[in-house]
């Protein structure tokens, strides 16, 4: 999965901003200098973060290997991104100069490079040691043709995984149009859906992170104060605390009945819904955390509001057994907002969209909770269970929180609300 919902935030960016706890003493600080000195009293919490190892990562080829086998394919093409990030440990940019990893059903792992950066894909080479490099008078494709036609060819078919461009693709075609060029997926997806020990406390980690920015800049909101000034103060916190900031989604009042927000800027008022959707990034996994809470009193109707959401994603969560279909969460979710009288489906107001996603070293990641994924749950799976409940015209309530599959059910990655005076348990 290529396109990160910070790509898609970075085209709404007047709508980043944030929340905050009911009942909380003003400061005396503008919300500009609360910004800027916010995070001045945090510490890095990462001290014990452990990469994932290269034995791991030889695990991960193995299991792609065994698949691609499985599958009549002779190999499996990596672009630049996070594929060739999970599989090889390695981080590239991907411009127009191509450079692929190709992972062959047997042998070592091959890489195609354009010839003045050789030497910087060297240094990062960790699997494999075959580099073919290019010059740029030269085709990159009749090079990964080579290489995989070098690794040896038996089922005449490539495995071309999603996120590679178009333009590769279509250049290996014409260098070798005597194979066939297929879906990845059925090696990607099953390697990269079932997250190891290692990948569960990463993630673990992001999460411990995100929590406790959206905490501390909870503390932060003061009257008048924009979306974006808020969103600063949890993007900073985020890194204080160790984390590579990704992105704040922050609404205030009838922007929060929007999951994504409007570009029209909103500063901060008493009695304001606030909704702060946030992440960040460990050893390249991702967390995904919301949260929704009232600036001042809350009134009954978003009192009741938040408990049905609350109630939402319980239902969620109660649903997600191993061996039960991925769409057995959002229908158990989805009943109660429909019950309570929203929707129905998708309608407004209502759950306008699935009720949650697969995370991993992407945001949104395969293992959508939504109907008609039949996928059963697994151990190792993780996902969102995030129901929104949008009223356009009044606000939305958001509440989202990952998990991961165990052999006895899911595990929350962060504990979820409590009430909406108790947002952070």
């Amino acid at each position: 999965m290529t396109i990160k919902r910070r790509d898609f935030i970075g085209l709404t960016t007047a709508t980043l901003a944030a929340g905050m706890l009911t009942g909380m003493a003003s400061c005396t600080e503008s919300p500009k200098n609360e910004a800027a000195g916010a995070t001045a009293t945090l510490q890095s919490i990462t001290g014990d973060v452990v990469p994932i190892s290269p034995a791991e990562r030889q695990a991960r080829i193995a299991k792609a290997q065994r698949l691609l086998s499985e599958n009549k394919m002779d190999a499996l093409v990596l672009d630049a991104g996070t594929g060739l990030h999970y599989f090889t440990g390695i981080t590239w940019w991907p411009s127009e100069r191509t450079m692929v990893a190709i992972i062959p059903a047997k042998g070592e792992v091959k890489y195609v490079c354009p010839g003045f950066e050789e030497a910087r894909l060297r240094e990062q080479v960790i699997i494999g040691k075959d580099v073919y490099a290019w010059q740029e008078d030269e085709s990159p494709y009749r090079l990964i043709a080579n290489a995989i036609k070098d690794a040896g060819i038996v089922y005449r078919a490539v495995a071309i995984e999603e996120s590679t461009r178009f333009f590769i693709v279509n250049g290996i075609k014409k260098e070798s149009p005597d194979l066939n060029y297929l879906s990845g997926d059925p090696v990607t997806i099953p390697c990269r859906l079932i997250k190891s020990a290692a990948e569960i406390k990463l993630l673990q980690k992001a999460n411990d992170i995100t929590l406790a920015a959206i905490k501390h800049a909870a503390g932060q909101l003061k009257e008048g104060m924009s979306q974006g000034e808020l969103s600063s103060i949890i993007m900073s916190a985020q890194g204080q605390l160790g984390g590579a900031p990704d992105f704040a989604l922050c609404l205030f009042g009838k922007a929060s009945a929007f999951p994504h927000g409007l570009k029209e800027p909103h500063q901060l008022k008493k009695g304001d819904m606030v909704l702060m959707d946030c992440g960040c990034v460990i050893e390249g996994y991702n967390s995904d955390i919301t949260r929704t809470i009232v600036f001042g009193e809350p009134t009954k109707r978003q009192q009741e509001i938040w408990s049905l959401e609350k109630q939402a994603q319980a239902a969620g969560f109660a649903a997600a057994k191993i061996g039960t279909p991925c769409e057995a969460v959002d229908a158990a979710a989805r009943k109660v907002i429909t019950d309570a009288g929203f929707g129905p489906g998708y309608k407004l107001p209502g759950l306008p969209h699935r009720t949650g996603h697969g995370i991993g070293m992407d945001g949104h990641e395969w293992g959508n909770m939504v109907k008609g994924n039949k996928l059963l749950l697994q151990p190792g799976m993780c996902f969102s269970i995030e129901p929104n409940i949008s009223i356009v015209g009044e606000f939305g309530v958001r509440l989202e929180d990952c998990v991961y599959m165990t052999e006895q059910g899911p595990r929350w990655f962060s504990q979820p609300s409590k009430s909406i005076s108790e947002p952070f348990g």
